[in-house]
């Protein structure tokens, strides 16, 4: 799927003018691709965010006027996840082929985990041969029928016409597995209490006796 993003060049470069783009409302990134020099531009933080968050990956880019197709290629987060710092776009061809990573996203709920088992997510991402024009916006998995010591790997997975997958086949995205039951063994505080309650008995009854004495 395609969306729009306006992107501005950017002329001051380096960490004191990153910052003041930021505090200004824009994120930096870079356009490049297609035989053509990287040429350093600037998004609109709110628009860019939302494009990323939406996992578009297909983007009509209008720069200078003109507009071209181009890919989300790499983004950069500060440490707490909440605002983008740095944004990276590939100029495609609409009918080339290209590999990039997609979102395996779970539907559903396991019927094992329904009966006690544990839910494992083990693969988040799928690496893909595509079309750019044809890239998913995520490949779901669907997880209602998964019982206790059942997975799904990635040959089971219902892909788009057009799209391979390039990770191992055999690979596992998705399992059910038996809760770990962990035993618990007395402490030795609780273990040694009634020897020691057995001591100050005995203890007591001999004070008891002396004192009749």
């Amino acid at each position: 799927m395609e969306t729009k993003l306006v992107a501005q060049r950017r002329t001051k470069l380096g960490t004191s003018a990153n910052r003041r783009l930021r505090a200004s409302g824009q994120v930096p990134g870079n356009l490049y691709g297609h035989k053509q020099d990287p040429i350093s531009v600037s998004f609109s933080t709110k628009e860019a965010a939302a494009l990323v968050r939406s996992t578009h990956r297909v983007v009509d880019l209008e720069l200078d006027g003109k507009s071209e197709t181009a890919i989300l290629r790499e983004t950069q987060w500060d440490v707490f996840h909440k605002q983008l710092w740095h944004v990276d776009f590939m100029r495609v061809d609409a009918n080339e082929r290209v590999k990039v990573d997609v979102d395996v996203v779970l539907r559903g709920t396991a019927a094992g985990a329904l009966a006690g088992g544990v839910l494992e997510h083990s693969l988040h991402m799928l690496h893909i041969d595509c079309l750019a024009i044809n890239i998913p916006e995520a490949i779901s998995v669907k997880v209602q029928g998964l019982q206790i010591g059942q997975a799904i790997h990635v040959k089971d997975l219902e892909i788009p016409v057009g799209v391979t997958v390039l990770n191992n086949p055999d690979a596992i995205v998705v399992r059910v597995v038996q809760p770990i039951v962990v035993e618990v063994a007395p402490s030795e505080a609780a273990v040694a209490e009634p020897e020691v309650i057995k001591k100050e008995k005995k203890a007591a009854e001999e004070d008891a006796k002396a004192g009749k004495k």
